[in-house]
């Protein structure tokens, strides 16, 4: 693919009817789904510890604290933002799953306050088991999201791979001095979400069932480009978003880089419709419990916090909102920073 346009057609293009062979559901096709296949957190951080290369004087921000993108100063007023985010099928439409993996690689650019200037597909398909129309419904649903964002999709890489996977590379900009970074964060603040938890739930229950939730593909395919203005326009310094390591876990990587602590109201925290019911009927990923065996021995909960609720609270989204220290105007606050305790093991309460 490199060096071609990644798929023909106009960005207004709607997804069609395609003569092709009887293929299974697209999910089927996939040991996992969106960002709950990620490697687990505990293990993805005891791999890249230790590399090193990451002190050249122009980096920002590199693999200190794990942050959503890379922060490379090029000139006093300017930094350039570098990601990448790809995964397996997280719905069986070919073209909403080209939707939601490009929503999730844009939102690492937005989480740091910047503006996505080019993408480049990461394609992996199983040509032997999958028509190439699918996988051009795929591009073509990342293609107009990335429109939507005003980043042009230039080319790509593909392999022949297992399972289907797709993603993006994304080049984006920002102002240095205004850099959201998740090491910024500071007691006495209140904490924003700007998008509703339980993609994780649904889309395992779609995966099991085959039953469809608009709401969740809704908020899948929503970009966090207006959150990350607004968040900018409130002043906010401390920003990440919401994707594999569920909200607890989110939230526990970004006290530990900023050397706070938080508290979390369970009950303020917004779910997509349909969430409340797929937690009660047991669609848990292994993600998300071990997400929350990962945060657990740096967690509190109060009296009367469940274990459905800790479960819910580190369920593994894929393409979540921003979660933000400070109040953004038009989003629901969902919790508090507070200064570390002196058990300074315990960053994150529940309440």
């Amino acid at each position: 693919m490199s060096g071609h346009p990644a798929v023909p057609g106009s960005p207004a293009h709607e997804p069609r009817e395609v003569a092709r062979p009887r293929v299974g559901r697209l999910t089927s096709y996939a040991h996992g789904g969106g960002c709950a296949c990620k490697i687990p957190p505990g293990e993805l951080e005891d791999a890249v510890r230790g590399l090193t290369g990451q002190d050249a004087p122009d980096v920002l921000v590199g693999l200190d604290d794990g942050d959503d993108a890379a922060a490379v100063l090029v000139r006093p007023d300017l930094a350039v933002l570098s990601t990448a985010d790809f995964f397996t099928p997280v719905v069986d439409s070919a073209y909403d799953w080209g939707r939601i993996a490009a929503a999730n690689a844009l939102s690492d650019v937005y989480a740091m306050g910047g503006t996505p200037v080019v993408g480049i597909n990461l394609v992996g398909w199983p040509r032997e088991l999958l028509p190439m129309e699918l996988m051009s419904e795929v591009l073509q649903g990342g293609l107009d999201v990335a429109t939507q964002a005003g980043c042009p999709v230039i080319g790509g890489h593909s392999i022949d791979a297992p399972e289907p996977t797709y993603g993006m590379a994304v080049t984006g900009t920002a102002d240095p001095q205004r850099l959201l970074r998740n090491d910024a964060a500071r007691p006495g603040l209140p904490i924003t979400l700007t998008k509703p938890l339980g993609v994780g739930l649904l889309n395992n229950r779609h995966k099991a069932t085959g039953e469809v939730f608009p709401a969740a593909v809704e908020t899948m395919t929503t970009l966090n480009r207006d959150a990350s203005a607004a968040a900018l326009a409130a002043g906010v310094e401390a920003c990440t978003d919401v994707t594999g390591f569920g909200l607890l876990g989110h939230l526990y990587k970004m006290c530990r880089a900023s050397g706070v602590a938080a508290m979390l109201d369970a009950s303020a925290v917004p779910l997509v419709d349909g969430t409340a019911e797929a937690l009660r009927d047991g669609f848990v990923s292994g993600g998300t419990r071990r997400n929350l065996d990962w945060v657990r021995p740096h967690l509190t909960a109060g009296t009367g916090v469940s274990e459905e609720t800790l479960l819910l609270l580190a369920d593994a989204q894929t393409s979540g909102g921003l979660l933000v220290v400070g109040e953004v105007p038009g989003y629901p606050v969902i919790g508090e920073t507070t200064a570390l305790p002196e058990d300074a093991a315990t960053l994150v309460s529940v309440r």
